[in-house]
């Protein structure tokens, strides 16, 4: 809200009108809703702010009942991302009602001064304004006129806040107004004048998350009857189309609130809250030496190979001079590999001496790739691509032709049957080769331009076969204690079971021999859980995507099928909490190992009852073509 001049003659007589309670002080904004005054509260000695229903309003009876009783429903909530309500009253023909006073900036001052919000801060305050609208729908009360001049944020916390609950009913209420609300926020039934719920809320809340991420509405024009005409009837640009870096999944959110008819959006604010979060945890910040590992660190750059390629075969040419070419061949591929693997057996060896694991490349690696996906997902030039897609099509008609043609050729003439075509195949077979490699590279080369080919592949490198076991290298090489280092990126499973696996090694060496069944199942727990997140993801992801208010039985079983997934995740994380716990009991003395043996067992029977859920699951998710949620669990 902007500070305004004040000492007009509305605030003279407002202020004679409520002298002795309140001491205003100024005018901090107005609109369609009413005037804001900063205030003192005399007998209370606290700053607020009055909202004052405008006069011409007041004066009609019908409308000050309605704005007197809003406000005095509004001010029943109670809510940490709700503007507490202090006192709604009416004095000396003036209706207002007194609110808390908060100390910052409205979500559209935020954004035009600093600009549109990032996509971690952005979900931050979506999701808080999500909680607040759950919490008053489930009071009865509908907002009406969710917008970013109603979020307030809070300057020492960041809270985001709502204010104005229900006052938008007044000025629907008057027909001069055209229906209650902002125009540019407006859901399409609330435009036709249509009855309104909370699903009307959540369109408008899609409309404002469009414009605290990209900082432009998704529906401008010249008059508010062409902004209504156009929330109606047409269909939003996606956010991810206006080339902003937005998650996927946040975006796809924003999309699902945009839905033109109701039963499309989502039917809750909570379940928006919820997806919101999911986005949130996806979008962990990883640790500056991991994003650094991925990025350099635990590559092998094209500059470092030809040096060290170059070096080797310079060493390798007296080599051929004392003992022949073979070894000296030999000596230069295998130092050339050996080298490779040192370098990257020392990398892993310094994130292991900062407190990191294997574990904690795959989120690391995981994040770098959608970042970049992302990016090159608002590539509006694609010339690249078209050229990329012929490429790759010249490559398949070389390799088909070498296969039906030039394989029998090359039997032929090598049998004898056709040494007299020699001069033919030999020629033909090379003009294929050349044209079939020169197809590859180009197209290896421009799927570069718009695709992170290279961090892909030291990502399946890393997290394989190959990683484990450079890690294991590594371990062995590493000097003195792990620093400890920050694990906000890990996933709760993977945070749980890694300090387990520490208790475990602490114990005595006739401890863990009597629990040597305790490690393995703390990887199988890690696995479930990490396999039930991604089931979950996806399912939540689907049922998103297909509306939440869809009620065939297809969708009913899908839906019931997350709700399954989740609560099993729930199990296995409880159940590696549980293990975690009683190590910590074992090392105070408080428990016994076979209290934990026991435990052990209940986690077993646990771990293959959720092994079956997967298993019977993968069958239903085949039966409604629905895309896999997860690879089949590793025993």
């Amino acid at each position: 809200m902007s500070d305004s001049a004040p000492f007009d003659d509305l605030f003279l007589a407002f202020q004679q009108a409520v002298a002795g309670r309140y001491f205003i002080d100024r005018e901090l904004g107005r609109g369609g809703m009413g005037i804001v005054y900063l205030a003192r509260e005399v007998q209370l000695d606290r700053m607020v702010a009055i909202k004052l229903l405008p006069p011409e309003l007041a004066a009609r009876a019908e409308l000050r009942d309605r704005f007197i009783g809003e406000a005095r429903l509004a001010a029943r909530l109670s809510h940490p991302n709700i503007v507490p309500i202090h006192a709604v009253d009416e004095s000396g023909g003036f209706v207002y009602f007194v609110m808390a006073l908060v100390d910052g900036v409205t979500l559209a001052q935020r954004v035009r001064a600093r600009g549109p919000l990032s996509a971690s801060e952005g979900a931050r305050v979506m999701r808080e304004v999500a909680f607040a609208l759950d919490h008053a729908h489930g009071q009865g009360v509908v907002h009406r006129d969710v917008k970013p001049d109603n979020i307030l944020l809070d300057r020492a916390t960041g809270r985001a806040l709502v204010a104005d609950f229900g006052i938008a009913a007044v000025a629907g209420a008057d027909a001069a107004r055209g229906g209650a609300g902002t125009p540019a926020f407006m859901s399409p039934e609330q435009a036709l004048g249509y009855a309104t719920d909370a699903r009307s809320d959540l369109y408008s809340f899609g409309v404002t998350a469009y414009y605290a991420l990209s900082g432009r509405l998704p529906f401008e024009g010249e008059t508010a009857a062409a902004v209504l005409a156009r929330h109606v009837h047409e269909a939003p640009p996606p956010l991810l189309s206006l080339g902003l870096a937005v998650p996927r999944r946040l975006a796809r959110i924003v999309d699902w609130c945009l839905a033109k008819d109701p039963q499309q959006r989502p039917q809750g604010a909570l379940e928006v809250a919820e997806q919101l979060g999911v986005a949130m945890e996806q979008r962990r910040e990883v640790p500056a030496a991991l994003r650094g590992f991925v990025k350099r660190g635990g590559r092998t750059s094209d500059g470092q190979n030809v040096v060290t390629f170059m070096a080797i075969t310079a060493a390798g040419f007296p080599l051929s001079y004392w003992f022949g070419p073979t070894v000296a061949f030999s000596v230069i591929i295998g130092g050339t590999l050996a080298s490779q693997v040192a370098f990257l057996v020392l990398r892993a060896r310094e994130l292991l001496e900062i407190g990191f694991t294997h574990a904690d490349l795959k989120p690391a690696f995981a994040a770098a790739i959608e970042a970049a996906r992302e990016e090159w997902s608002v590539e509006t030039d694609a010339s690249y691509r078209r050229v990329q897609q012929a490429a790759h099509a010249v490559g398949r008609l070389v390799a088909t032709f070498m296969a039906f043609t030039g394989v029998p050729l090359v039997v032929a003439w090598w049998t004898g049957v056709g040494r007299g075509t020699a001069e033919v195949v030999a020629p033909t077979l090379a003009v294929a080769g050349l044209v079939g490699v020169g197809a590859f590279l180009a197209e290896h080369g421009l799927k570069r331009l718009h695709s992170d080919v290279d961090t892909r592949f030291w990502a399946s490198l890393w997290n394989g076969r190959i990683g484990k076991a450079l890690f294991a290298a590594g371990l062995r090489l590493r000097r003195g204690a792990p620093v400890v280092s920050a694990v906000t990126h890990r996933a709760t499973e993977l945070s749980l079971g890694m300090a387990a696996e520490q208790l475990y090694d602490a114990l005595p060496r006739a401890t863990r021999r009597t629990l040597k069944a305790l490690p393995p199942l703390l990887q199988r727990l890690q696995a479930d859980a990490q396999a039930l997140r991604a089931r979950f993801d996806t399912l939540n992801e689907t049922v998103s995507r297909s509306g939440a208010g869809t009620e065939d039985a297809a969708h009913a079983a899908l839906r019931a099928e997350r709700d399954l997934v989740q609560d099993r995740l729930r199990d296995a994380v409880g159940a590696l909490e549980t293990m975690r716990l009683d190590l910590l009991r074992l090392h105070a003395g408080q428990s016994s190992v076979e209290s934990l043996t026991t435990q052990i067992g209940v986690a077993q029977s646990l771990s293959d009852d959720v092994r079956r859920l997967i298993a019977a699951r993968e069958d239903v998710a085949n039966a409604l073509a629905y895309p896999r949620a997860i690879e089949p669990t590793p025993a």
